[in-house]
């Protein structure tokens, strides 16, 4: 057994380790101290070492590398819920590595609260343990605080959540390629930020980047502005002039709300993307671009494929490097640093001196659902300093500002039915909305939610797989 404490001030919250590895549960220590502070770390060799620990001292995080429980039986799930058991309560992080995805799940299943694949990265374990505090009610007793730079603020993203953290490192490993990126996400997650991401940091920096709206522009006129116009082509065509894709020669084209293309430019576009040359409208030439295309949608791409409205060919060609943007709802511990930045911004803007967010409006921006995401969220903000005089953030100053959904302030039976307007989602996403939810009303434990939905814990991981995929899309 080994202790090292993470820091250099008294130890606020107590971390055990389970790893039978001397030499890589010391290279975790010391990942771990690169982003976490005041956490106490004590190194079990086993899981029956940590049985007697933990009936000995109490812990605030368990962090268990299934690997190390074999100790305790031939089943890591079993070794699991026996940590579990004498955890009182602590948060249960389980550790395989890639191979061991049936283990994962089984220690899901015992009652884990999460589960990371080797090699143990810092920086998103840091935001995933403060994650995991805060939404099983452990963050101020934890009072864990994450070192390092970045974690919070990257290339235009606010947000140190896990789910962010995954996709800093997704945007970090796609930006130096040159295949096409398909951006997925609800409205208002940011996925303008994205492609401005992807081509700041990608060796394309130094060329244009040039968005078009394919949503915006009509469609009659969707083919010149995406491939250029020849002089005299229709009336009105006095001159010669570059299309977005020209516009972009040897730099990004970034093609938001894709899915809204009219099917007949999306064969031209598909051939563009073949051949990597275009003819501008009215001319017989044929001109060559590079460029690197990244799209962008709000919609499900699948359900349009089914629909016929998007060309099922088109979507593959560009579905080579995906990202999906995670709705705010996802990522709770974000919200408030995302309103505290928006705070200091308009604040500074509006030259006014404002000094943060009362407790209790703070706790009820945490818990919305935020529909609008990101962008809801930037104008709820910025009005209430608009309309504000300074000071802290208060109810009342939140109650005035609220006029764009009432749904962030006004409980639902404030609102006369006759002047509600129904939103129908798709039937996976209501269905991963209750699930999530029963899983969040149980404190994480997968195996409750599905008892009390009445089915079985394996329903749920399967779902959670499909999904995933399902991200991809939509």
């Amino acid at each position: 057994m080994a202790m090292h404490t993470l820091g250099d001030g008294e130890p606020h919250g107590q971390l055990l380790l389970i790893d039978e590895a001397h030499a890589h549960a010391q290279l975790v220590v010391e990942t771990l101290n690169q982003s976490l502070s005041n956490l106490r770390v004590t190194i079990a060799n086993g899981g029956k070492q940590a049985c007697e620990l933990l009936r000995d001292s109490r812990f605030d995080i368990v962090l268990a590398d299934l690997a190390s429980l074999k100790d305790l039986g031939a089943r890591s799930d079993d070794a699991v819920a026996r940590l579990v058991r004498l955890a009182d309560g602590a948060l249960l992080i389980a550790v395989s590595d890639g191979a061991s995805v049936s283990a994962s799940v089984g220690a899901m299943r015992a009652g884990a609260h999460d589960y990371v694949v080797k090699p143990i990265n810092g920086p998103a374990m840091a935001a995933r343990i403060g994650e995991l505090a805060q939404r099983h009610g452990k963050g101020r007793s934890l009072s864990i605080e994450a070192c390092g730079e970045g974690l919070a603020d990257f290339a235009g993203f606010i947000g140190s959540s896990s789910a962010m953290q995954f996709v800093y490192e997704q945007i970090g490993r796609i930006a130096p390629s040159s295949a096409p990126v398909f951006i997925t996400g609800e409205s208002g997650t940011g996925k303008d930020v994205c492609a401005e991401a992807l081509h700041e940091k990608g060796p394309r920096a130094g060329k244009r980047l040039v968005a078009i709206n394919c949503a915006a522009i009509p469609r009659d006129l969707m083919e010149s502005e995406l491939f250029g116009v020849a002089r005299g082509a229709f009336t009105g065509a006095h001159d010669d002039r570059k299309g977005a894709a020209e516009l972009a020669d040897g730099g990004t084209l970034f093609l938001d709300e894709i899915g809204e293309m009219d099917l007949s430019l999306q064969s031209k576009l598909l051939r563009f993307l073949q051949t990597g040359t275009l003819s501008r409208v009215g001319e017989a030439a044929v001109r060559r671009v590079d460029v690197r295309v990244i799209c962008a949608t709000n919609r499900n791409p699948m359900q349009l494929i089914t629909e016929k409205k998007f060309r099922e060919d088109l979507f593959y060609r560009l579905h080579v490097l995906p990202i999906h943007l995670p709705p705010l709802r996802q990522r709770p511990s974000d919200i408030m640093v995302l309103a505290r930045h928006f705070l200091a911004r308009y604040a500074a803007e509006e030259h006014k001196r404002f000094g943060g967010f009362a407790p209790d409006v703070a706790s009820l921006l945490t818990s919305a659902e935020w529909p609008g995401n990101v962008r809801q969220l930037q104008n709820l903000v910025r009005r209430m300093v608009v309309m504000g005089d300074g000071g802290e953030i208060t109810m009342p100053m939140l109650n005035a500002a609220d006029i764009e959904s009432r749904g962030v302030v006004a409980p639902v039976e404030a609102t006369p039915k006759a002047e509600r307007r129904q939103v129908i989602l798709p039937m996976w996403q209501q269905e991963q909305r209750i699930i999530e939810d029963a899983i969040a009303s149980f404190g994480g434990n997968v195996s409750l939610a599905a008892a009390a939905l009445e089915i079985s814990p394996s329903t749920i991981y399967r779902k959670r797989q499909g999904w995933a995929e399902m991200a991809v899309a939509s």
